[in-house]
């Protein structure tokens, strides 16, 4: 079919990118690090017949500004809020794939009137996404990053990925991605070479893992401090799916925001699923999206 064509919206200091495709109430997808907008294209694709499907391009991703850097996921959930402002949307059914759960997470709490329901595609955990200093061998210590600056260094999550994209250096993207996100399907080589494109345009790297790695919806202590409590202001529905192959976002951290969650969560979990289920079971979590969203 036809590529999906981006609109854009100005939300004050920043323009941001979006997808906006079918008619009927609106599913909101974030999409996650190292992606944007258009790698929700299976999954808009399949819902498009049933949703008004809008899917941005988050701060410093894809086709959107990065006029300011950011230091937190609240910052990018504002930003999202501020863009259903813009297009005069009310209340939305969200969609949040791996770090778009986390944002999603914090829309959920921040702006609870928002959102009907959340369904969290191998979504960050409320506790964050750890980074830590490595040791003379490269292996990772128990030691949080004291600044942003300091974790830009970091020689084996950061700073390798920060060449890469430099360098605008598609091979060794594609190399990342098949090695960590596609452990069972691959996507089609057009495919591929879109969401690749689409991945080299991100500019944020530090802050997102910065924003990641102290992520902290809890009530406990992570290295990097203390919760702020706020994963209790979630009350809407929430559906997590979980991929027993994902590498990124492994089975405990989905299970973390499920115990978190209680009675609002229902657990989906996909067998023979990576982090991506765009690629390894699209129809499968498509039919999931809408039976959560109609039920």
């Amino acid at each position: 079919g036809n590529p999906m064509e981006k609109k854009f919206v100005s939300i004050g200091n920043e323009t941001l990118a979006y997808l906006d495709e079918g008619q009927g109430d609106v599913v909101l997808m974030l999409h996650g690090n190292m992606s944007s907008s258009v790698h929700y294209g299976p999954l808009i694709e399949r819902l498009q017949g049933s949703f008004r499907c809008v899917a941005p391009d988050l701060r410093g991703f894809g086709d959107s500004s990065y006029n300011n850097r950011f230091d937190t996921m609240d910052e990018l959930a504002e930003d999202v809020k501020l863009l259903l402002d813009a297009l005069n949307i009310d209340k939305v059914y969200l969609v949040g794939w791996s770090n778009g759960g986390g944002v999603g997470l914090k829309l959920c709490a921040m702006y609870p009137e928002k959102v009907k329901k959340f369904f969290s595609i191998e979504g960050a955990s409320h506790k964050g996404y750890p980074l830590f200093r490595k040791d003379e061998k490269f292996q990772s210590t128990t030691e949080p990053y004291a600044n942003k600056e300091e974790m830009a260094t970091d020689p084996m999550q950061v700073a390798p990925m920060l060449r890469v994209f430099e360098g605008k250096d598609a091979a060794m993207m594609k190399a990342v991605w098949d090695a960590t996100i596609y452990t069972v399907g691959k996507p089609t080589e057009a495919q591929s070479e879109l969401w690749i494109a689409e991945t080299l345009k991100q500019r944020n790297l530090v802050d997102l893992d910065w924003s990641l790695a102290t992520l902290n919806m809890s009530d406990v202590f992570t290295p990097y401090g203390k919760g702020d409590g706020s994963i209790h202001k979630v009350t809407c529905p929430v559906a997590l799916t979980m991929g027993d192959k994902d590498v990124v976002v492994p089975p405990h951290m989905v299970m973390e925001n499920h115990q978190a969650l209680g009675d609002l969560c229902t657990l989906l979990p996909y067998e023979n699923c990576g982090h991506s289920p765009m690629v390894d079971c699209p129809d499968r979590m498509a039919q999931d999206v809408i039976t959560f969203f109609k039920d």
